[in-house]
């Protein structure tokens, strides 16, 4: 009888190992600059079927979390994102598209041990003290500076609105080039401009994946290397798309993720 219930307790311990390992780690979505939360609709769907648990965060100053420009900073958006941290028992992959990435850079200086992974999905992978607004502007090869409009009465910046198919779908069908520019949304501006703050021992030590966007005309390809040649990451992939992958390639996107988060 003992070494019947010592065989059942090994048993028993080894399969509670085995379930742990094989346990997915859960995902947060965060999006960029013009966008919702919405954009990451076929994404969160494809991997929610395969087996996660996702979490999309909505930041504010959109239809979906309103509040005034004026209201709005890169505090309130690393705030936001980990809060959505903070409601899952175990360390998330921690997902941000665009301008997203100084979003989670912030987010993973100010709660490292709540994120697994860090991906950057065609994001600004930044270093201490960089900005939008300053990554931008060395990014040579980008083709949205001069369609970029700021409005500093109203504390927004905009796309102009004829070029916002060729910067956010180029290489897309023609059904979401004459969608795309009624769903780019002005952002305030205030977020942009505000410098980032990471350390090599909170934003160092937390695991990072990047996501190349080879068609890309927002980050373009070629500071997308720049980027990672100077934070390096422990793995890379790359979509054949524009700036817009959880549109143009959802599903390789989301393979994408998860294969990041293994």
């Amino acid at each position: 009888m003992k070494l019947l219930l010592a065989a059942l307790a090994t048993s028993t311990l080894a399969f509670g190992t085995s379930a742990m390992a094989a346990q997915k780690p859960p995902i947060v979505l965060v999006h960029g600059a013009f966008e919702n939360a919405q954009v990451w609709g076929h994404v969160a769907s494809k991997l929610q079927t395969d087996g996660y648990k996702v979490v999309t965060v909505e930041l504010p100053g959109r239809p979906g979390a309103p509040a005034t420009p004026d209201k709005v900073s890169l505090d309130l958006y690393r705030d936001t994102v980990v809060a959505a941290l903070n409601k899952s028992h175990h360390p998330a992959v921690l997902v941000g598209h665009s301008f997203g990435g100084i979003v989670i850079a912030d987010a993973a200086e100010t709660a490292p041990k709540k994120i697994r992974t860090l991906v950057f999905v065609a994001a600004y992978l930044p270093q201490d003290g960089d900005s939008l607004v300053s990554m931008a502007n060395k990014d040579a090869d980008a083709k949205i500076g001069p369609h970029l409009q700021i409005y500093k009465e109203k504390g927004i910046a905009s796309i102009e609105y004829s070029a916002r198919a060729d910067l956010f779908a180029n290489g897309g069908p023609d059904e979401l080039r004459k969608a795309i520019p009624d769903l780019i949304l002005d952002e305030p501006v205030g977020p942009l401009a505000t410098p980032v703050h990471v350390s090599s021992t909170n934003f160092g030590q937390v695991d990072k994946v990047y996501i190349h966007t080879a068609m890309d005309q927002v980050i373009s390809p070629s500071f997308q290397a720049k980027m990672v040649a100077a934070t390096p990451v422990r793995a890379e992939y790359t979509l054949q798309t524009g700036h817009t992958p959880f549109l143009t390639d959802p599903d390789g996107l989301a393979k994408a993720i998860e294969a990041a988060a293994k």
